[in-house]
């Protein structure tokens, strides 16, 4: 599978749950719940301990039935420990032009993260598939990427940061190639008190939401 055909099924899906959690045995325990919820494209960020044997095990578990990422990447030799392991795109919070070049010479999927519209077409020019616009609640959240994309209508975003059941379908309408979420999904005490079907049930309902309101823009 071709780097591009990973940016697509992304797209597709719209989602890219942030699988933060304190402990890696969390991280793999609610990444089977997403997939079985149907959420098939899944970031494991290197803050999670052991990130890289949870990429290897779950890569080697789903096999191309899922997309498992990594992501607080920020440098190459980071992203080149990932790619071993399996990951088939690399996210970053920031803008680093030689993870984007190693991961264009691997052949892997990169989002970069980037603010501003000179940060967003530093990126783009640089080789990005995707940019994750973080912290994008912070400076207006879906109408900010309305206002990017009025004049950047041919660049992928992915806003990271105050997205939530209630504001989704929003980001979507306003231009949203995918949705980076995180502590709205990845309910890490619900796991804790054997309620894992709270986490599988928001999945489910964040997918119904993209569909909507992709159906109706």
């Amino acid at each position: 599978m071709d780097k591009k055909d990973v940016v697509a099924r992304i797209k597709k899906v719209g989602l890219i749950p942030i699988l933060r959690t304190p402990s890696a045995d969390e991280s793999l325990q609610i990444a089977e719940l997403l997939f079985e919820a149907g959420i098939t494209t899944q970031e494991i960020p290197l803050t999670v301990p052991g990130a890289v044997e949870v990429i290897a095990e779950l890569v080697q578990k789903f096999g191309d039935h899922a997309l498992i990422g990594a992501g607080t990447v920020l440098d190459p030799a980071a992203a080149e420990a990932c790619v071993r392991a399996g990951a088939r795109f690399i996210i970053s919070p920031g803008l680093n032009l030689d993870t984007v070049r190693y991961c264009n010479q691997a052949a892997v999927a990169i989002f970069p993260g980037a603010l501003t519209p000179t940060e967003i077409l530093t990126a783009w020019r640089g080789g990005a598939d995707m940019i994750k616009v973080f912290p994008c609640s912070a400076v207006g959240g879906a109408k900010y990427i309305m206002a990017l994309k009025a004049p950047l209508p041919d660049i992928d975003l992915c806003p990271t940061g105050g997205v939530s059941l209630q504001t989704a379908a929003a980001f979507i309408h306003a231009g949203a190639s995918a949705l980076g979420v995180s502590g709205d999904l990845i309910d890490v005490e619900a796991l804790r008190s054997g309620r894992g079907q709270v986490i599988a049930e928001r999945a489910r309902l964040y997918l119904d939401i993209v569909a909507e309101a992709r159906a109706n823009p």
